[in-house]
């Protein structure tokens, strides 16, 4: 579907802060699309998000929105246990559909709704905002150019000491849930676009994993109950894994790790050389790309070319209007059809959810794990 010459009409769900500041600026900052309707069952939040935004409907209802004819998009920044209803309605309605990170817990829903999308010719996207930085764009396109040749290996890590402080409230948990065992939190949370960078990355797909989760603060302040409550997550995980095209990686993700938010950093390492991508908010600087070769060991940082950047974009603006614009333009020109192909996609999004799936695996039964998971759960 491609209407190139017309302006992209979005409808948009959820009116939060990550709606706030990097969802709907993106969208602003493209003359290609409008954001004509929101949707929160705060109504005031919604109308103050369409006043501040000049978005000219407000319902309380998700489904009244989806439901409107005049849309070709919707945009799913709602809490993350809605996401697969929403996105899968949407894509029944016939809309594009970007949606916040995770499509669903399971990756085989998360697979039906990009396959329901494929069948109806429809583009979807994830909120991987990392993979939009310039940074990572200059590095990916390093990479394809064979600045690094042959992979060899992969680190991601993501520092964050959010939640360092216990008083800090959790959001997106269920308090209701078995305290007795451990549940995924960071990995799924802030795992994610970390490891949708090391696919990226490496050209492939992690083949085999083993992994571990720890719970190091466990009395924590629960935005659901506004009480301090045991709260069993993992707020610390680590793994390890091989890829299918051969090479190696391990990924690092936590809501109780030193250093400003957000905190991503990937390093790949090849046999002509190497290149580490750090996307963190420090002195003033979003993101920093250093290389180095097997002639020229020493990293160096390198310049982004403008190219990489929106308009008017640079490395000193907040890290969530930059990269997000980089993401809202990735999307709107793939409806367009000013772009082929579609990046970021519910595809790899359930490829990343499987990953995720098969590190829990192997944390709970303390083995290496397969992929892909066998689909009635035994692998």
């Amino acid at each position: 579907m491609s209407i190139r010459d017309s302006v992209v009409q979005v409808g948009l769900l959820g009116a939060g802060a990550w709606a706030q500041f990097a969802h709907l600026p993106g969208y602003i900052r493209d003359p290609r699309c409008k954001v004509v309707a929101i949707a929160d069952p705060i109504r005031e939040r919604a109308e103050a998000f369409a006043k501040e935004f000049n978005i000219p409907r407000v319902y309380t209802s998700h489904e009244e929105l989806i439901a409107r004819h005049d849309l070709d998009a919707v945009d799913v920044c709602t809490p993350s246990a809605t996401h697969f209803a929403l996105s899968w309605a949407a894509l029944e309605s016939g809309k594009h559909v970007l949606c916040e990170k995770p499509v669903a817990y399971d990756y085989q829903d998360t697979r039906r709704a990009a396959a329901l999308a494929v069948s109806k010719g429809l583009k979807t996207k994830v909120g991987f905002t990392f993979r939009y930085s310039p940074a990572m764009r200059y590095m990916k396109s390093l990479i394809d150019e064979g600045f690094i040749g042959e992979p060899f290996i992969f680190n991601g890590h993501e520092q964050n000491s959010q939640w360092l402080d216990p008083q800090n409230p959790l959001r997106q948990v269920d308090h209701t849930a078995d305290q007795s065992i451990i549940h995924v939190s960071s990995l799924e949370g802030y795992g994610a676009p970390i490891m949708d960078i090391g696919h990226l990355c490496m050209g492939s797909r992690f083949a085999q994993v083993v992994g571990t989760m720890k719970n190091f603060i466990p009395e924590r302040m629960v935005r659901a109950t506004g009480t301090m409550m045991r709260m069993n997550i993992d707020d610390g995980d680590i793994f390890i894994g091989e890829f299918a095209n051969g090479a190696i990686g391990s990924i690092q993700t936590s809501f109780v790790t030193v250093g400003n938010y957000p905190g991503i950093e990937a390093r790949v390492y090849g046999r002509e050389g190497a290149l580490i991508c750090r996307m963190v908010e420090e002195n003033g600087i979003a993101e920093t790309l250093k290389s180095a070769s097997a002639d020229s060991v020493e990293f160096k940082e390198l310049e982004i070319p403008q190219r990489f950047y929106p308009t008017g974009g640079s490395a000193r603006e907040s890290w969530r209007s930059l990269f997000y614009a980089n993401l809202t333009h990735s999307f709107i020109s793939e409806i367009r059809g000013d772009v082929a192909g579609n990046e970021g996609n519910f595809e790899d999004a359930a490829h990343v959810q499987e990953l995720i799936n098969a590190v829990e695996k192997s944390f709970r039964q303390r083995r290496w794990v397969s992929i892909p998971l066998a689909a009635d759960g035994t692998t």
